[in-house]
């Protein structure tokens, strides 16, 4: 356990779970990274940071068994950083692990964004002075820092913030099985299929694609079964693989219809859950 300042209530922050509501990869880059384009979206479901002064880190909630015993992680990094670029600390760091690790909706790197934001707050430090943080710590972590819908280009750090679609009704699921990142992008075919298109959020994302599907269903064939559960649901609008996966969601056209879905796509070792776009 964490040794911490009994007197001084936490900063808590949420890290909101991200999607890809399309996600094309252009072409792989001699750094190491690929070329991407990508619709990020978020939505009011995630973890939560929570820290004040002291010592350690500890993880929480239902999740925290598939963090136990990681000698790193990035809100250790992120808090590192941290305190290298702005000084101050030592902090007592709690997660509240409530997003299935290696899920494709960037759980770490949501955790480790939350991290910077609730340190920024504590020590009067602006978001904006994050960035280069945030872009060193990983090609999501600038987009969960900011926490908006935009689309991101180059590895995903260069950003264009669009008219999001707030209060639109989501459903999350994802099959219970973890899939390797660097494997999914490692078996692209290296196929460039084209840019996003114009338009609204909802028209560029419907005549998007994610590349990473293919691959990751290769790997993860329970993600097969998502996708084809999430399709024969009535009232979807869009249903897709977000990331690398394994987590699929569908955007609905009403509460109603997504709470029937969330009650219909339910199996033993399944994740579902319900939310919206924020």
């Amino acid at each position: 356990m964490p040794s911490t300042d009994p007197s001084f209530d936490p900063i808590a922050e949420p890290a909101r779970a991200k999607l890809n509501l399309a996600l094309h990869v252009r072409a792989r880059r001699p750094d190491g990274y690929h070329e991407l384009e990508t619709l990020f979206a978020f939505v009011d479901l995630g973890d939560i940071v929570r820290i004040r002064p002291g010592n350690g880190f500890t993880v929480t909630g239902p999740f925290a068994g598939a963090l136990q015993g990681e000698g790193d992680n990035l809100v250790m990094r992120a808090a590192a950083r941290f305190a290298e670029r702005f000084g101050g600390g030592p902090w007592a760091i709690e997660l509240e692990k409530h997003l299935p690790v290696a899920s494709g909706i960037g759980g770490g790197s949501a955790d480790a964004a939350a991290t910077l934001r609730a340190l920024a707050r504590l020590q009067g430090v602006t978001i904006d002075a994050l960035y280069p943080i945030a872009d060193a710590l990983g090609s999501d972590v600038p987009a969960c820092l900011f926490g908006v819908t935009a689309l991101g280009t180059g590895r995903g750090e260069r950003l264009d913030p669009i008219e999001g679609l707030a209060g639109q009704p989501v459903l999350m699921v994802n099959p219970g099985v973890g899939v390797s990142t660097a494997e999914v992008f490692r078996r692209w075919d290296g196929v460039d299929r084209g840019p996003i298109g114009g338009g609204g959020l909802l028209d560029r994302a419907r005549a998007g694609r994610n590349d990473l599907e293919p691959p990751a269903r290769a790997i993860a064939p329970e993600i097969d079964a998502v996708l084809a559960a999430l399709d024969a649901l009535p009232g979807v609008i869009l249903a897709r693989m977000s990331g690398s996966g394994a987590t699929c969601f569908a955007l609905f056209d009403s509460i109603e219809a997504r709470h029937g879905a969330a009650l219909a796509v339910a199996r033993p070792g399944w994740w579902v859950a319900e939310t919206a776009l924020v």
